[in-house]
């Protein structure tokens, strides 16, 4: 899948468009003061941050399946309960956290039912589990011109729009199969300006994501072949991209 990767590959990669996200994100799942929530592979951290700033660093827990990644956490938020683990078994007891929270994991998860219903698990009665996902279905995610690029190139590439809750509604639906109740859902929008095409195209030779595992499995001839089509699409530098996730909440 390509997360075997540093943290400071990831935060090159996806991390542009991570970090404003999570404030969207924190805003539509109400965390408020007082409260005490937990980051669902959480990454290197950028949603952990938001949390942190929220809520203070003994209000938040955090969980992550990467070794690298939960390494650079602790180091960035030593005062932080970080733990490696999936979504799918949570080392947290029942009912301890107020809002429970997945900024683009779900699409990653081995089981999405699974780790919804370990999230519901862990979250209070009337507590909010949440989720966010890039809507890849709609070509409206960070990495829509790439894939789009790819698939010109290669009608049969595995992009990731088939992922869970890349689709509008999706999220919405699996949040109910888990037993979320109120479900509501919403478009998150955030805005990254690149200054140059170097910029943009650089952290995908890094081998982060489906996106970076694609192009470091090219022939060198194949993807110029790809660089420059990308580099024709986005126009001249400095250009804007925009990106939206969907968003689900519901409650325990």
């Amino acid at each position: 899948m390509g997360f075997a990767v540093s943290a400071d590959a990831y935060d090159r990669f996806m991390g542009r468009y991570s970090v404003p996200l999570a404030s969207r994100f924190a805003d539509f799942a109400k965390v408020k003061h007082g409260q005490r929530a937990a980051d669902v592979g959480c990454g290197p951290g950028a949603l952990t941050a938001e949390l942190i700033k929220r809520l203070g660093t003994g209000a938040v827990s955090a969980v992550d399946p990467s070794e690298q990644f939960v390494t650079a956490a602790h180091q960035r938020f030593p005062e932080v309960d970080i733990r490696r683990a999936s979504a799918e078994e949570l080392p947290f007891e029942d009912g301890v956290f107020d809002k429970t929270l997945a900024q683009l994991v779900v699409h990653f998860m081995a089981d999405p039912r699974q780790g919804l219903g370990e999230m519901k698990r862990v979250t209070r009665a009337g507590g909010t589990v949440g989720a966010c996902v890039w809507d890849h279905a709609g070509d409206k995610g960070p990495l829509h011109v790439f894939w789009q690029a790819a698939r010109q190139l290669d009608p049969d590439v595995p992009d990731e729009s088939e992922l869970a809750g890349a689709r509008e509604g999706h999220l919405v639906d699996l949040f109910r199969e888990v037993g979320l109740a109120e479900v509501e859902d919403d478009a998150l929008t955030v805005a990254v300006e690149h200054p140059s095409f170097d910029e943009w195209w650089e952290p995908f030779t890094l081998g982060v994501g489906p996106a970076g595992a694609h192009v470091v499995g090219l022939s060198a001839e194949h993807q110029a072949e790809l660089r420059e089509l990308c580099r024709r699409r986005l126009g001249p530098a400095p250009f804007t991209i925009s990106a939206t996730a969907w968003a689900a909440r519901g409650k325990a």
